[in-house]
């Protein structure tokens, strides 16, 4: 490994720094967006339940909170509820709404820094490939009297191939992953929108708001 590093050159440095933080980024997003950070299959049925009893506790409604992103927004509705229990449907939405986007944007943390890389590893590789070629071309330099430098040509070869191919390596998983991240975050934060619609209908029945 360090012979190919050598041999592609001091371009191939950016390239291993996307790398390293594309893995870094992959792994962070595999754990953050795990179901049962996001919505537990289970949950919304259970916070149903507990809140037809009547209203929960403050600790229980602050552990629904810190389950995951779906309990933070349906803890958002049972605290609406507690400070105003004639609070009507709109209010009750409106402020469930703020906490999905609080979600939303937590969802899709890292995922523009991780379409970047794929966007611009190639960028870099490229750089690289370019630089080979000048090397390639200085090495050319006395052809004519000549004075070529086979080393110096072989070498440009290797920092411009090299170069062309990390950058590929690099950006080809990540925009992989990235579109798998995204669509994950699409399928998430639909779920949390119907399970807090229905969940503002539920509250807003038990506040005897008007529909």
């Amino acid at each position: 490994m360090l012979s190919i590093i050598q041999a592609a050159g001091w371009p191939i440095w950016p390239l291993l720094a996307c790398s390293i933080l594309a893995l870094a980024l992959i792994f962070e997003r595999f754990v953050a967006l795990q179901t049962k950070r996001v919505a537990p299959p289970r949950l919304l049925e259970e916070a149903l339940s507990v809140s037809s009893r009547g209203a929960p506790a403050p600790d229980v409604v602050n552990q629904l909170a810190q389950n995951s992103a779906l309990g933070e927004v349906l803890a958002t509705g049972l605290r609406t509820l507690a400070a105003d229990p004639q609070v009507s449907e709109g209010e009750l939405r409106a402020a469930m709404e703020g906490a999905g986007r609080s979600a939303a944007l937590r969802l899709e943390k890292y995922l523009n820094a991780l379409a970047t890389i794929a966007s611009a590893a190639p960028l870099l590789g490229l750089f690289g490939t370019v630089i080979g070629m000048i090397e390639i071309f200085g090495s050319q330099g006395g052809a004519v009297t000549g004075g070529g430098n086979p080393a110096q040509l072989a070498h440009g070869i290797s920092v411009a191939l090299y170069n062309t191919a990390f950058g590929l390596i690099i950006a080809i998983p990540a925009l992989i992953f990235w579109r798998y991240f995204r669509s994950r975050v699409d399928a998430y934060l639909l779920t949390l929108e119907l399970a807090a619609e229905q969940f503002v209908r539920h509250l807003a029945r038990l506040a005897g708001a008007p529909r």
